[in-house]
This record gives C-alpha cells, sequence and structure tokens, in this order.
C-alpha cells in the first residue's frame, strides 16, 4: 500500500512543480519562489526559499548529479541555482523574451533545453550558460519538454497537442498530432526495453493531455536507421484532464495527476491501476518519483505538497518487481533484455531477442546451447553469461528468504549494509561501486551510459528501510 506520511504547505499559490534528487526535494508555486526541503527528515534549508523571479514559477529540475537546481518562470526567465547554497549561478532569458513553461536537463548535464509560450524551446550549454541551439514549433505554447535517456533526443509537447523529436543539434526529426486537446506533460521511461543492430534502442515514452487520456508510445532514433514513434496504448484511469505524469526510476510505474483531483500510479507492465490517491482537494499539477528511494510527492493547486512512501510489505515496483514475480522463470523476454543490460550484456539482446529466450529458457541455458543455439563464438561472453546465470539462481534463494530486491546491490546481489547513490540514480554497496570506479569504469552498471559524475552520495533513506526490514526479520 502507499501511505502519506508529510504534507508541506509553505507555498502561498498554486504548488506547480516538484523535483527530487537523491538527497533534496524542490518545490516551486505561482507564489514566484522555490522552496528546497532535506529527503532525510523533510526539514526545508536555511537557504529556501529561493527568491528572483518576477512572476509564477512553471517548473524545476536538478541536474543528473543533484548539485545544480533550474527554475523557469513566466518573467521569461531560466535560472540556474546551486542546489547546496541557494547561490543564484546565471540568468539565462528567452529569446523574445516569451514566458518559460517548461526546462529540463540532459542526461550528461552538459545542456538544459527550456520550452516557452511562443513555441520556442532553446538548448543552453549548461555550463558556459550560452544559447548552443533553438528551433520552434508553430502552432501553441511549448508546455512539455523530455530527453531519451541516452540523451540523443529531446521530445517537446506543445498545447496545440504535437510530440515533436529533435536531434542533439536541434534539427526537427518528428511531429505528429497526439492528443487532440492539448498535450500536458511527457516523461521516458529510464530503462531503455531492448537493443538491437546498428546499436538501436527502444524507448518508452508517456504523454498526458487534455483529452483524460495518458498515451503510451515507444521511440527508436540512430543515424543509421532514422526516428521512428510508434503509437502502443492508452491509460483512461482519469475522468478529466490529465495534468502531469512521471514513470518511476526503474520504468515499473507511472504516476498521473489531474482536474479530477486524482492521482493514479499504474502498474506499466499489466497497464492496471496499483493505487488511486485522493487527499488533494484541488488540481493535481505535478507528481515526481524519488530516485531509487521509496518515495513519491504530489503538488496541486491546493498550495500543498504531499509526499508518499510504498509500504514494503507490499510490491512498490511495478510488475517486473521480484515481491511479485519471485520466479526467474517467470520473467518476459523484456525482462530477460532487462537483466542482460545490468550484466554489462548488452551486447546480447538481440541475439537473446531473435530467440526468444525468457526467464525459463534463461535457467535452462548451458555452454553448448550459447555456442551452438545462440551462435555466441566468445567464450569470454559465454563464460560470462553462465556466472551471471549462476548468480540468478543465488539470488532465486534469497528472494525465497524474502529479502526486497531494491535493499540487494546490483554489483554483488547481496543485501547492502552501506547503500550510496551514484549519478545515474541507481543505489549500490559503496565498496563495490568503489571497486567499480577504481577499475576505470566510468559508466553505469546498470545502464551502461557514462557516468556524470564519480561522486557517490550515502541513501540514508534506504538505509533505514533496511534496518527496519532487519529488526522485524533478525528472529
Amino acid at each position: 500500500m502507499v501511505k502519506l506520511i508529510r504534507t508541506l504547505a509553505d507555498h502561498g499559490d498554486d504548488v506547480s512543480c516538484c523535483a527530487f534528487s537523491s538527497s533534496l526535494l524542490a518545490t516551486c508555486s505561482l507564489d514566484k519562489t522555490i522552496r528546497l526541503y532535506s529527503l532525510s527528515d523533510f526539514s526545508e534549508l536555511p537557504h529556501s526559499p529561493l527568491r528572483f523571479h518576477t512572476y509564477a514559477v512553471h517548473c524545476c529540475c536538478f541536474s543528473p548529479s543533484g548539485h545544480i537546481l533550474a527554475s523557469c518562470s513566466t518573467d521569461g526567465t531560466t535560472v540556474l541555482w546551486s542546489a547546496h547554497s541557494g547561490q543564484s549561478l546565471t540568468v539565462m532569458e528567452q529569446p523574445g523574451g516569451s514566458p518559460v513553461r517548461v526546462c529540463c536537463f540532459s542526461p550528461d548535464s552538459a545542456y538544459l533545453a527550456s520550452g516557452a509560450a511562443d513555441g520556442s524551446v532553446v538548448l543552453w550549454n549548461a555550463q558556459s550558460y550560452k544559447l548552443y541551439r533553438c528551433g520552434g514549433v508553430k502552432d501553441g505554447s511549448l508546455v512539455a519538454c523530455a530527453f531519451s535517456p541516452d540523451g540523443s533526443l529531446l521530445v517537446t509537447g506543445s498545447s496545440g497537442g504535437d510530440l515533436t523529436a529533435w536531434d542533439n543539434r536541434m534539427r526537427c526529426l518528428h511531429n505528429e498530432k497526439a492528443h487532440d486537446l492539448g498535450i500536458t506533460c511527457c516523461d521516458f521511461s529510464p530503462r531503455p526495453l531492448s537493443g538491437g543492430e546498428h546499436g538501436l534502442q527502444f524507448y518508452r515514452l508517456a504523454s498526458s493531455g487534455q483529452d483524460c487520456e495518458i498515451k503510451l508510445w515507444v521511440v527508436s532514433f540512430t543515424p543509421v536507421l532514422g526516428f521512428e514513434l510508434k503509437y502502443k496504448s492508452t491509460l483512461r484511469g482519469h475522468c478529466a484532464p490529465v495534468l502531469t505524469c512521471a514513470f518511476s526510476y526503474d520504468g515499473q510505474m507511472l504516476v498521473s495527476g489531474s482536474v479530477d483531483k486524482s492521482v493514479i500510479i499504474y502498474d506499466i507492465g499489466t497497464q492496471s491501476v496499483l493505487y488511486t490517491l485522493t487527499q488533494h482537494t484541488r488540481y493535481v499539477t505535478t507528481c515526481a518519483f524519488a530516485p531509487n528511494t521509496l518515495l513519491l510527492a504530489t503538488g496541486s493547486m491546493d498550495k500543498t505538497l504531499n509526499i508518499w512512501e510504498f509500504d514494503l510489505e507490499t510490491p512498490c515496483q511495478g510488475s517486473t518487481s521480484d515481491q511479485q514475480k519471485p520466479l526467474i522463470e517467470d520473467w518476459s523476454e523484456e525482462d530477460v533484455s532487462t537483466w542482460l543490460r545490468a550484466q554489462g550484456l548488452e551486447e546480447l539482446v538481440g541475439v537473446f531477442q531473435m530467440n526468444n529466450i525468457d526467464g525459463k529458457e534463461l535457467l535452462h541455458l548451458t555452454k553448448e546451447s550459447l555456442a551452438g543455439d545462440l551462435k555466441i563464438e566468445s567464450l569470454g561472453l559465454r563464460s560470462k553469461v553462465l556466472r551471471s546465470i549462476g548468480e540468478l539462481r543465488t539470488r532465486m534463494d534469497s528472494l525465497s528468504s524474502g529479502v526486497p530486491d531494491e535493499f540487494v546491490c546490483p554489483i554483488t546481489r547481496e543485501l547492502m549494509k552501506d547503500p550510496v547513490i551514484a549519478s545515474d540514480g541507481y543505489s549500490y554497496e559503496r565498496e563495490a561501486m568503489e571497486s567499480w570506479i577504481h577499475k576505470k569504469k566510468r559508466t553505469s552498471p546498470m545502464t551502461n551510459l557514462v557516468l556524470p559524475s564519480l561522486v557517490l552520495t550515502p541513501n540514508r533513506t534506504l538505509k533505514m528501510a533496511i534496518n527496519r526490514w532487519l529488526e522485524t526479520h533478525e528472529k
């Protein structure tokens, strides 16, 4: 179940946006301020609220490392702040001075995108603070934007209802009418769906609209094969316009907020409703999952922000959580693909998919079938696959004893004692991650993308959760 653990009521007007870093929560409001809270106890930081904007603040977001906070406003500016000191680092003025409705950082922190009411979208260099590229849409205001997990794509949504895809040079790749009455939000799932030839990656994208619907899409793009956007399905849990949507850090859940005052949490695998939350008294304008913790924030025109926690006794990570699917032999082909990437075996994803390897087939693979049936020529790769399958069987033993998988380090597959959050947003055992980095691996063990920073931040929330679990299971 999901329980409300805190309500923040410091803003004097509608809460317009909220965002998490690994240690902080940021909120912004039509009252022209941005507020910062510590995740350890939800106390407001000494330098909060942040004041600069002269009109309503519409959006705020953290850089992937969590050190920089961006905010944008009706006053036509996007401001970068030091998250830890509250100092204003720069003020970037939208060309033409149009109200800025939305902003987001690229996964490598190199760029910040800002979208405005006049349809303009600007890509700023986040280090030099200079305008890098700009573009625009003809129909409506820019109200939504999101980078793909690999940073190769920027997708924007307009009040006219169009989804537009841009490459990293702000060249328009695709434009499509997605919601008849206008888009309100869009978000990429942080996990790729699959890989294949030519480095092709597939990503899940969600968009919400004034038509009361959430649509799920699959996006693919490479310089060789080009761009493709495919509609997959529609979620219709709300009875009024959907104003916001966001994926969980593992991509297995989607949360949405609506004019009907409700918050709905969906299981992406089954596309079923997991929870409906109805504590807000006015429109729900914003929602966000914390990175790699059991927290959700929802904000509303009732001037409050609610903090929710997922009960450890119930599934909290959607359809592919091992608490819901304790048997690895129940894994789908997509689950196997996700597991391969986590093991650093992404080059085999295409091979496994072509051979329809699901969880049951995975557990029965042998050195003979890897070489003969799957045609994996490299002895080293075959050995790594077999070692990883052996670790899976050990993991099954762990799961049968009831250890939640989010408490297990992705590298060691053991219960974490000193969890830390890396700049990829995932938690690891400190010693294991330090060893990973020491071996000159600047890539994420989970996504294989380059780590924007090597800083490791203690995950106190997760450590407390592990300690609570141990206290109740020691006997």
